[in-house]
């Protein structure tokens, strides 16, 4: 179960949850197992059928949408890379979905072990400032059924799955 709470002013979405995984396996299904969890037919910006997601394993990497021709769309660069603990991402997507670097909103990902077996999972998407006008749109959005509370539902799927 995805734990919300509540957003200051609209420049941060933050939930939480806890999967039944290793921290060490949470943290590989959320990076390295993105294509088996993320709705690859609903959730990417190429305008093309999407083969995998990748996120590249270090700080300044990419992560991105390769497209079953191979083409690529950015979806933004790796900020920290400190598996299993932690993950931060840019997010570099405009309001109307397609890539745009010159919109940077981040998510970090902390993985903490509760137990051998069990790891609670933090998320934050901050700096919605960056979408000026529209940054309560898109506050909303990321907070809504079919944003962030989705995604990391299908998330925990995979990780119990793992």
């Amino acid at each position: 179960m995805v734990d919300q709470q509540q957003p200051a002013a609209g420049a941060a979405v933050r939930q939480s949850l806890v999967v039944d995984a290793p921290q060490e396996r949470a943290f590989a299904v959320f990076t390295e197992g993105l294509s088996s969890w993320w709705p690859m037919d609903t959730h990417v910006i190429g305008g093309k059928p999407v083969a995998d997601l990748v996120v590249e394993p270090r700080a300044g990497g990419r992560w991105f949408e390769r497209a079953q021709d191979g083409s690529e769309c950015d979806w933004g660069r790796v900020v920290d890379w400190d598996p299993p603990q932690r993950v931060v991402l840019t997010w570099e997507i405009s309001a109307d979905w397609r890539p745009d670097p010159s919109i940077r909103t981040e998510i970090e990902v902390r993985f903490h072990a509760e137990d051998e077996r069990r790891t609670r999972v933090e998320l934050e998407h901050r700096g919605l400032e960056a979408f000026g006008e529209q940054a309560d749109q898109m506050r909303q959005v990321f907070d809504s059924e079919g944003g962030w509370r989705m995604l990391l539902g299908r998330y925990a799927e995979a990780a119990d799955a793992a």
